[in-house]
């Protein structure tokens, strides 16, 4: 390459250095971008493949390829439409319970700078900082030692706690975003707290609700730990079942629900990324 008149002979080296190194960060960092992508993407597309095999058991590659085990969902698995409806009725009732904790929860403490607030939010953070089979046991000796009977309500309890700081976190980062002038200006115009919320902060926070609220639905709908725990012998829950039948026998209904639940999730993250932009709520 020739060097470009009047340019001093270490600087056009200088440069070419430059760009070589440039190139190399680029290429390393895009090699182990595409190895962790790889890593995250291949589980997915093993299951989606796994679930059109025309075989009776769970094998990758398939011998076949067939949609068989969909038509099986729902055609004969009763028990199974039972126990994904179950968990729908679960992850909507937890979620409706955690949006109205968590938002609370949120306005009392977004803004605060005292210490007892951030000791507060550092608590109703805890359970995304244990481990969730620890949670789950965790819960289990609480009711135990409370004289609670598992049941339906101790599973939504643990969903509860499960899916509140999800909501908490987005909710405030709505919230800390809010002009306050705004606030400011409807209580000047005599607007009631509730009117004030109602009309200027609810609107406004609303987006950041909505990608918490997401988030916790699919988290408490996917849980296992906590419902291993917490549910008792007539409260089957989706991941449950699913646990029990790839123990037992490696049914390809597994799979099949595996592959319905994958494109419904990326379905529903499209249309909240649409609506509400999830991804500036998540960062």
């Amino acid at each position: 390459m020739a060097e470009a008149p009047g340019m001093p002979a270490g600087a056009a080296r200088e440069s070419r250095g430059s760009r070589v190194e440039r190139w190399s960060f680029y290429a390393a960092f895009g090699v182990l971008g595409g190895a962790a992508v790889t890593l995250l993407a291949a589980p997915t597309v093993i299951v989606l493949i796994t679930s059109f095999t025309s075989a009776y058991t769970l094998k990758f590659p398939p011998p076949g390829y067939s949609v068989r085990w969909y038509r099986a969902l729902w055609e004969s698995s009763p028990e199974i439409v039972a126990a994904a409806v179950l968990s729908l009725k679960v992850a909507a009732v937890a979620t409706a319970i955690a949006v109205v904790l968590a938002v609370g929860a949120a306005l009392a403490l977004a803004r605060q700078r005292a210490a007892w607030a951030r000791i507060l939010d550092s608590v109703f953070m805890s359970p995304l900082m244990l481990p969730l089979l620890a949670l789950g046991l965790a819960l289990l000796v609480l009711f135990s030692r409370l004289g609670v009977e598992l049941s339906l309500t101790t599973l939504v309890i643990g969903h509860v706690a499960l899916t509140a700081p999800y909501i908490l976190r987005t909710t405030t980062a709505s919230y800390v975003q809010l002009d306050p002038t705004l606030l400011e200006c409807a209580r000047a115009l005599g607007a009631r707290p509730w009117f004030a919320f109602r009309t200027v902060t609810l609107p406004l926070v609303a987006p950041g609700i909505a990608a918490g609220a997401f988030i916790a639905f699919m988290a408490s709908f996917d849980n296992v730990a906590i419902s291993l725990f917490l549910s008792d012998a007539r409260s089957e829950v989706l991941p449950i079942r699913l646990w029990n039948i790839i123990e037992s026998s490696l049914d390809v209904r597994a799979a099949a629900v595996s592959g319905v639940l994958i494109g419904a999730t990326a379905v529903l993250a499209l249309v909240m990324e649409r609506i509400v932009g999830l991804s500036r709520h998540v960062r």
